[in-house]
């Protein structure tokens, strides 16, 4: 009977063994199928997104506009690393699907004007205002961060404000965690 017991947990451990192993085998995948939603998700989004940071940084002002310093696709960048926050990556996109809600599917097709209109009434509101304001953030964060991260080409955003990032600056565009 002893030797049936000691059989039997013996079995147990493989079994426990090769399911956690499976697990973590398994657990690079479904790390990238999120990925892989959220760059769906981005995608359907980027051009409203783009929209919103081209109007708070259009072209012809001091500080380079969002569009010539790539500020989009710096955004999506940054949000694709692991160490990205998870709320506030849902918070951008779920902001911006709300705003072209808001707007019936129209806003990056608005003109200059109806544009402004329409991001103070989504201002007025509590979501609108907090989401506003998270995008200001991040493309100024695109704006003037060190161009080794996609954005601030040719350091123009540090040029506008006649200032440059600090020292020492990086040699790697992210840093591994």
């Amino acid at each position: 009977m002893r030797k049936n017991q000691y059989k039997d947990r013996e079995a147990m451990k493989r079994r426990r063994f090769l399911i956690l192993g499976s697990v973590l085998g398994l657990s690079p995948y479904m790390q990238a199928k999120e990925v892989s939603n959220f760059e769906k998700r981005f995608k359907k989004v980027a051009p409203t997104l783009s929209a919103v940071q081209e109007h708070l940084f259009p072209e012809g002002s001091k500080i380079p506009s969002a569009k010539s310093m790539n500020v989009t696709q710096f955004l999506f960048d940054t949000m694709m690393h692991k160490s990205f926050d998870k709320d506030v990556k849902a918070f951008v996109l779920e902001g911006a699907q709300e705003l072209e809600k808001r707007e019936k599917g129209r806003f990056i097709s608005m003109t200059d004007q109806e544009k402004e209109k329409a991001l103070r009434a989504y201002e007025e509101t509590h979501y609108g205002r907090n989401w506003l304001s998270r995008i200001m953030t991040l493309t100024m964060e695109g704006l003037f961060s060190d161009p080794i991260y996609g954005s601030n080409i040719q350091e123009a955003g540090w040029q506008a404000i006649s200032s440059y990032g600090g020292f020492p600056r990086p040699t790697t565009r992210y840093m591994e965690l």
